[in-house]
């Protein structure tokens, strides 16, 4: 037995605490897929599918796409963002391209330079362009 007991384990996941985690330092080229929540604070230069919330922290910075459920920017963000909920930009978020979201909340001091569409087709873009 490890240290922490299988009852424990079973405990955390049932709590839904089980997450991904990217660190300061760590740059990753290609595709991350995550089933749970996603954590990012190093470098990603692709796409990122995540069935959950990716939070991407202060120093974290993607180039690329960021698909989600829901997302919380604190970090750098080149490309294209879709999320079928809701985006939160922090105040020292920093987005250029493409923003597909139903909800945006946006804090003062963040900056966006590019597209935003919150239709309710908007997640439906992400499909149509994928079958070009």
């Amino acid at each position: 037995m490890g240290l922490f007991g299988n009852d424990m384990a079973k405990e955390i996941v049932a709590q839904g605490t089980e997450h991904n985690t990217l660190a300061f330092g760590t740059k990753v080229t290609g595709e991350i897929q995550a089933e749970n929540d996603f954590r990012l604070d190093g470098n990603v230069e692709g796409k990122i599918s995540c069935k959950g919330k990716v939070v991407i922290g202060p120093k974290g910075f993607v180039e690329g796409s960021l698909t989600c459920t829901n997302a919380e920017i604190s970090g750098t963000l080149k490309g294209k963002i879709y999320v079928s909920d809701k985006l939160t930009l922090r105040s020292t978020a920093k987005i250029e391209g493409e923003i597909y979201t139903k909800i945006l909340s946006v804090e003062e001091g963040a900056k966006i330079t590019g597209t935003c569409d919150m239709t309710s087709n908007a997640p439906a873009s992400k499909t149509q362009e994928e079958k070009k």
